[in-house]
This record gives C-alpha cells, structure tokens and sequence, in this order.
C-alpha cells in the first residue's frame, strides 16, 4: 500500500496510490496521514478498503511530504562502508546519530534552497523508515514489527556549515527544504527485505550515486534497536538510515550544488524525487 499527500504546502491532504497509478482521496477517511494512523490495526483497515470506491484526484496536485506532523526526524551517518571510506573516515562502533529540523522537511519535487551563505551544499539519497508502533528498549529481533512503512529521503547536507561551523552536524543538516521525504510511504508488507534494496541518484542527468542497502553498516532493525536504547521512537518519526558513496564532497574535484541544477534520485520499490534548486 502507498500512502501519500497531496495538495499546497501546508494544505495536504492524505492520499492513496491505486494500481494504476492514480491518487485516490482518502479524508472522507481521517484527517492525515500521521502517527495516529500509522498503527498496524488502522493500516489494516486502510488495506481493507475498496480503492476504486475512493474519490479520483484529477489533475496534477503536487505531492506533499508523505508523513505530516514529524515528531523527530533521526538520521544515522557514515552508514555505509563504501560512504566512509570516500570520506575519509573510520566506521563507526555504533550508530552516529545527529538529527535534522523538522522545518526542513518538504515534498519530493519542491524547490530546493540553497542558503544565502552556503559553498557547499551537497545530496543524499537515503532509505527512511517510518515508524508505526512506539518502540522503546526493543530488540533487533522485534524491531521491525515497529516499522510501519519506508520512504526515499534526500539528506541534503551544508558540508562548510557541517564540519566548519563549530558544534554538531545539526547546522549542516537543517536548513529549510534539506528534507524531502517521498513520494509517497510504502507500507512494510511491500518491503519484505528492507537490506536489498537499489538506490541512485542523479545531478543534471549524471548519476552520482548507484548503490544498495546491503552495504548498511547497520541494519534498518539493528538501528532501531539502537535508537530505542536512548529515546523513545514514536508513530510518525522518521529515520533516515545513511547514503551510500557517490556524494559531491567525494567526488575528485568536489562537486556542490548551485542555483538551477536537477536532482533525480530514487529506491527500489518507494518511488522517485525530482528536486530543482533555486537560491535560498
């Protein structure tokens, strides 16, 4: 099943894909798609209904962030062995964990701003997870009974406001629009193996990165589990797992993004993101 938002920023309303493709309204349903209903009986629910007795979404809407309302959006770095490497850096012994502003997160095809002062802005391309059931002190064995769907997600990234600008990795991760999430949330019946899934991205049609969650460091349960050690995960938190290689900063010379250029980027099964920049 795939969930999704539709309609202006900040207007949306919730939504499901068919099977051919087109956006059924669901808020004669509930009201959106968020924590509340993220549950594995309202889920079960939703699989239940009729898609074709839904009403039709004509025309072109534009396709909003697929989870509204995000309590925390958690991100995990240097995830992926083939990523650190080309950055220089050692693997970690746990998970790092920094996150980023819920006010950057926006939809899968908006505009994507670069800040006034930024030299470096720089692309992500990241599986993110969903969470469905409050998981706290979970083990890796039940966490993904927690997950209630996956998304693609664009960890765009300030590298100078990153490692530059004093303190943590907060500064580089947050400015408004560095979080496109979606296009739309694919429920975890439709992901049966979550560490086998391709990746890419592409900048001005010259793909950057081409790779697949079975490089993780540390698995999607594995990640969860380690999360819910120090923090309760609630129904509609995001995690954005890592990237893998292919990112401007390890590229030879260092590639950045600028006013005009065109990220396309995608994961298997959970749709495709077409961003364009503009100045901030």
């Amino acid at each position: 099943m795939k969930l999704l938002r539709y309609g202006f920023a900040g207007q949306e309303k919730p939504g499901m894909l068919d099977s051919e493709g087109n956006i059924r309204d669901l808020s004669g349903v509930f009201e959106d798609i968020s924590g509340a209903v993220l549950g594995d009986d309202r889920l079960e629910a939703l699989r239940a209904l009729d898609p074709d007795k839904l009403p039709l979404v004509s025309g072109n809407s534009r396709i909003g962030p697929c989870v509204g309302h995000v309590g925390k959006f958690v991100c995990i770095g240097l995830n992926y062995a083939d990523h650190a490497a080309e950055s220089g850096m050692k693997l970690p012994e746990e998970p790092i964990v920094f996150f980023k502003a819920t006010s950057a997160i926006c939809g899968p095809n908006d505009a994507v701003e670069i800040p006034r002062t930024s030299v470096k802005t720089d692309w992500e391309v990241e599986l993110g997870v969903v969470i469905g059931k409050t998981a706290k002190y979970v083990s890796e064995e039940d966490a993904l009974n927690h997950v209630a769907g996956y998304c693609v997600v664009n960890d765009l990234s300030e590298r100078d406001f990153q490692m530059h600008r004093s303190g943590q990795w907060v500064k580089g991760k947050s400015a408004d629009t560095f979080g496109p999430i979606g296009p739309w949330l694919v429920t975890r019946d439709e992901v049966p193996d979550p560490q086998n899934l391709a990746m890419w991205l592409e900048v001005n049609g010259h793909r950057y990165q081409d790779g697949s969650t079975r490089t993780m460091h540390f698995s999607v349960a594995t990640v969860i589990s380690h999360l819910s050690q120090f923090m309760s995960l609630h129904p509609g938190d995001i995690i954005a797992t890592g990237t893998p290689p292919g990112v401007g900063m390890g590229q030879s010379p260092a590639t950045y993004l600028k006013p005009g250029d065109v990220m396309e980027l995608g994961v298997e099964g959970l749709g495709r993101q077409r961003l364009v920049t503009v100045a901030g």
